[in-house]
C-alpha cells in the first residue's frame, strides 16, 4: 500500500510539472535577432557553424529565440561586421578578431597570431583566463565575445613559384592582412588585402604571386589549384584560428539569464562542429587536390625560423606602446610556452608515430 501510495503521489508531483514546464515557458520573451557573418554563403561549414547556433538557441526556447543566418554581403561587408554589432545593426556577429588589428592588434589574440595556439590550446587558454581577459577589451568596444568555431591548423597557402629558401619571399605579392603582413612585409614580402571574390582573377593575372586562404575543403572550392599549383604547408600565421560570436552588449544584457546560458551553449556546440567538420573534409579535399595537380611542399626551416623570431620581436614591440595588447599578451605566450611541454611529451610523439605508420600492414 506504501508503495502504491508512493507511486501515485511521485506521477501526481509529475503531472504538475508536465503541466508548469509550458507556463514556463510561455513567460520568457519572444526574441528576433540578427546575424551578420563574416563569411560567404559558399562556406559551408564556416556560416554552417552560425546556423548550429541559430537552431540551438531556437529548439532550447521552442522558437522564443530566434537568430535569423545572414551571409557576407546580405547586411553588411564581412570585414564591417565589427562595427555593425558596435553600432546596433545587427544584434550579434560571426566573425574574426584579426579582421579589426586596425582598430587593436590586441583584436588578434581572438583569432590567432603567427606562431600561437593550436585549437586544442586555444580552447586551453580561453578556459584558462584568456576569455575573461578577451572580455574586459572588448567591453570597451560594446561587445561580449564567445568562442564560436576553429578551423584548426590552416594551410600556408597558394604560390605560383615554388619556395627554396627565406629569401624567395624577398618581393613576393601575397594576399594577407593585418599582423601577419606586417611580419611579412619585414621578411621582404609585399602583402596586400584583397577580396576573397577578387583573389582568383589577381592569381591568374600575376597581380599577385601567392595566397592563403583557408584549408583543402574552402580551398577546393575555389579552384586556386588551376592558377598556382604550390600548396604550402604548414599555415604558421593560423595554428588554431578562432572564429568568433560577437554580441551587441547592450542587445546581449537584455536577454533573460535563460536565454544567455543558452546562447553560451549553443556556441560551444558550434565551436566543435566547425573543427570536428575540417577534420573530417580536408583530410578527402586534400586527396583530391593532389590528384587535380597541386604540388604539396612544406615550408623552408630556415624561412619558418626568421618568421618566428621576427614575429615574437614585433609583439614585444607592440606591447611597449599598447597596454591592451601586453596584458593579453603576458598571459597568453606564457600558455603557450607551458602546454608546449605536454604536448611535445605526449601528443606530438604520438600523432607522428601512427602517422608515420599509417596504411602500413
Amino acid at each position: 500500500m506504501k508503495r502504491r501510495a508512493f507511486l501515485t503521489s511521485a506521477g501526481a508531483g509529475l503531472a504538475v510539472a508536465g503541466v508548469a514546464a509550458p507556463a514556463i515557458a510561455q513567460s520568457q520573451p519572444e526574441i528576433q535577432w540578427r546575424l551578420a557573418s563574416s563569411f560567404p554563403k559558399s562556406t559551408d561549414i564556416l556560416v554552417g557553424a552560425s546556423e548550429v547556433i541559430a537552431r540551438r538557441v531556437a529548439e532550447s526556447t521552442d522558437g522564443k529565440f530566434n537568430i535569423r543566418v545572414h551571409p557576407a554581403g546580405e547586411i553588411v561587408p564581412g570585414l564591417q561586421v565589427l562595427d555593425a554589432v558596435q553600432n546596433g545593426t545587427v544584434q550579434c556577429g560571426h566573425t574574426c578578431g584579426y579582421y579589426y588589428v586596425g582598430k587593436d592588434p590586441t583584436f588578434a589574440f581572438d583569432t590567432a597570431l603567427p606562431f600561437g595556439p593550436n585549437a586544442r590550446q586555444m580552447n586551453a587558454w580561453m578556459q584558462s583566463g584568456g576569455l575573461d581577459l578577451l572580455r574586459a577589451f572588448m567591453k570597451n568596444h560594446n561587445v561580449i565575445q564567445f568562442p564560436a568555431g576553429n578551423t584548426g591548423v590552416q594551410m600556408g597557402g597558394w604560390y605560383r613559384k615554388e619556395i627554396k629558401s627565406a629569401a624567395d619571399f624577398q618581393g613576393l605579392k601575397i594576399r594577407i592582412a593585418g599582423i601577419t603582413g606586417q611580419i611579412m612585409a619585414k621578411m621582404g614580402a609585399t602583402p596586400t588585402q584583397i577580396a576573397g571574390s577578387d583573389v582568383y582573377p589577381a592569381l591568374e593575372k600575376g597581380t599577385i604571386d601567392a595566397t592563403e586562404f583557408v584549408g583543402p575543403y574552402d580551398d577546393e572550392r575555389l579552384g586556386f589549384v588551376q592558377v598556382a599549383k604550390y600548396y604550402y604547408y604548414p599555415g604558421w600565421w593560423e595554428g588554431g584560428p578562432q572564429v568568433s560570436l560577437y554580441c551587441n552588449l547592450q542587445e546581449y544584457e537584455k536577454l533573460p539569464k535563460a536565454y544567455q546560458s543558452i546562447l553560451t551553449a549553443a556556441c560551444a556546440e558550434a565551436n566543435t562542429y566547425m573543427t570536428a567538420r575540417y577534420d573530417a573534409e580536408n583530410a578527402k579535399a586534400l586527396k583530391r587536390l593532389v590528384g587535380k595537380g597541386a604540388i604539396l611542399r612544406a615550408f623552408p626551416r630556415d624561412l619558418m625560423e626568421q618568421a618566428h623570431k621576427i614575429a615574437f620581436e614585433h609583439y614585444e614591440e607592440i606591447a611597449k606602446t599598447n597596454p591592451n595588447f601586453k596584458t593579453v599578451y603576458e598571459s597568453w605566450k606564457p600558455f603557450i610556452e607551458e602546454t608546449n611541454l605536454w604536448f611535445r611529451v605526449a601528443e606530438i610523439p604520438y600523432d607522428n608515430f601512427v602517422s608515420s605508420v599509417a596504411g602500413k600492414k
